[in-house]
């Protein structure tokens, strides 16, 4: 694992951002796909604090054997919030239950190569987003 942040406050937001960064130098990412992932990162780390309260970020490299893709990064968004009623809502372009723009699911899943969501009311949400080098 490259990294692990815990969020429970705003500066944390900024950690994650900054974890995402290095990480994707490390890698080799271009300046663009660098700003792609720390903005997601950045949305979704906002996100945990806003609606969760607190939760996890953790970064690693995966390998893509058999995608036909060499390496990536992975990032994994864990929280034991209220979860979330309607995933296809919330996924939508503009929604927003926040009073925010309404870019932080469906942004990151457009900034990212693969997302997958899974929220339970009660339990929590874990996001799990990559980006792989081109």
């Amino acid at each position: 694992m490259m990294g692990r942040v815990e969020i429970a406050t705003e500066p944390d937001i900024v950690l994650c951002r900054q974890v995402a960064r290095q990480a994707a130098i490390r890698l080799g990412f271009s300046l663009i796909d660098q700003t792609r992932i720390t903005t997601a990162v950045s949305e979704l780390a906002r996100n945990t604090f806003l609606y969760a309260g607190r939760g996890t970020m953790e970064c690693r490299e995966v390998s893509g054997e058999g995608k036909g893709r060499e390496k990536g990064l992975e990032f994994v968004f864990r929280d034991q919030g209220p979860g979330i009623a309607d995933v296809e809502l919330a996924m939508t372009v503009g929604y927003t239950s926040g009073g925010g723009l309404g870019l932080g699911l469906s942004g990151a899943r457009r900034l990212m190569d693969e997302f997958t969501i899974d929220s339970r009311i009660g339990q929590g949400t874990v996001v799990q987003i990559i980006k792989w080098l081109a």
